[in-house]
C-alpha cells in the first residue's frame, strides 16, 4: 500500500513540474519593448509643461528633455487686456493604463512671473475695474474628468512660485485608461494694462505681461501606484473582480492532480481490504 502511495504522490508532483517550467519559458520568450521616455514609468512619474511659439501649441509629456519648447510662455500688454487660456494636452498620449496610489496626492509646481493688475476693484478704479479680470486658475483633468483645481489668490507682481496639491479622495478618478484618459493641464488668467503716455515726460499706469517658465520650472508629480506596471493591469483586469483561485494559473491542474492522487490511494486501499 505504501509504494501505491508513493508512487501517486510522485505522479502528482510530475504533473506540476510543466505548470512551473512554462511561466518561466513565457518570461524568456517575452520581447522587451523598447519605452518611450515621454510615457510614464515607475521610474519617472512627473509631468513637464511645454510650449511652442511658432506653433503656439500647449503640451506635456514625462520627459524632461523637449527640444522643440522654447524657455517660456510670454505675453504682454501696455493697456488692455490679457487673456491666458493656456491646455497643457499629453503628447503623445498616453498609452500606459495608470492606477493612482489612493493615499497619494498629486503635487504641483508652477514658475509664473505677473505685471500689472489682476484682481477686481469693487470701486473700480483700478485697471481691472468691478468685474474684467480673473485671477489665476489652474485645472488638472484626466480626459473629460476634473481631478483637481487650484485658485491662486497669493500672486505679487514680479516672480511667484505656485505650489498646489490635489488629494485623492472618493470622487477622484484613479483608474486612467490610457487615451481615454490622457492628461490636460488648464492654465487660466485674465490680466489688463492700463499704462498710458501723456508725452514725452509724463506717464501713467503700469503695463501688464504674463510669462510662464517651462519644463523643469512648471510640473506636476502623478502619484502613480507600482501596480500600474504589473501586465495584469495592462491586460485589463477587473479592479472590483479581486482575484479568485480558477483565474490563478495551474490551478485547475493541481486540483487535478491531487484528485488523481487521492483516487488511486482510494483504490489501492480497497483492494488491500
Amino acid at each position: 500500500m505504501r509504494k501505491v502511495a508513493c508512487l501517486a504522490v510522485f505522479m502528482a508532483l510530475m504533473m506540476l513540474v510543466p505548470v512551473q517550467a512554462g511561466g518561466d519559458i513565457s518570461v524568456q520568450q517575452a520581447e522587451v519593448e523598447e519605452e518611450d521616455p515621454r510615457q510614464p514609468s515607475k521610474e519617472n512619474k512627473t509631468m513637464y509643461m511645454y510650449w511652442n511659439d511658432s506653433s503656439t501649441k500647449a503640451w506635456n509629456h514625462f520627459s524632461v528633455n523637449e527640444g522643440e519648447s522654447v524657455e517660456e510662455y510670454h505675453e504682454e500688454k501696455d493697456n488692455g487686456e490679457i487673456k491666458i487660456d493656456l491646455q497643457f494636452r499629453m503628447e503623445p498620449m498616453l498609452d500606459k493604463r495608470l492606477l493612482m496610489d489612493s493615499d497619494g496626492l498629486f503635487r504641483g509646481s508652477f514658475s509664473i512671473n505677473v505685471q500689472g493688475d489682476w484682481t477686481n476693484d469693487n470701486d473700480g478704479n483700478t485697471a481691472c475695474g468691478q468685474n474684467d479680470c480673473e485671477e489665476l486658475n489652474i485645472t488638472l483633468m484626466a480626459g473629460p474628468n476634473v481631478i483637481g483645481e487650484h485658485h491662486e489668490t497669493g500672486l505679487v507682481a514680479g516672480d511667484n512660485t505656485v505650489a498646489f496639491n490635489f488629494p485623492i479622495d472618493d470622487q477622484t478618478i484613479i483608474d486612467w485608461d490610457r487615451s481615454e484618459a490622457n492628461p490636460v493641464v488648464k492654465v487660466e488668467m485674465k490680466l489688463r494694462g492700463n499704462y498710458q503716455t501723456q508725452n514725452v515726460i509724463f506717464a501713467s499706469g503700469q503695463p501688464a505681461s504674463f510669462t510662464m517658465k517651462m519644463g523643469e520650472m512648471s510640473y506636476i508629480e502623478i502619484p502613480i501606484d507600482d501596480a500600474s506596471w504589473d501586465q495584469a493591469i495592462q491586460d485589463g483586469t477587473d479592479l472590483d473582480s479581486g482575484s479568485s483561485s480558477e483565474d490563478t494559473p495551474g490551478f485547475s491542474l493541481v486540483v487535478a492532480s491531487a484528485a488523481i492522487a487521492m483516487a488511486v490511494f482510494v483504490n489501492a486501499r480497497r483492494e488491500e481490504e
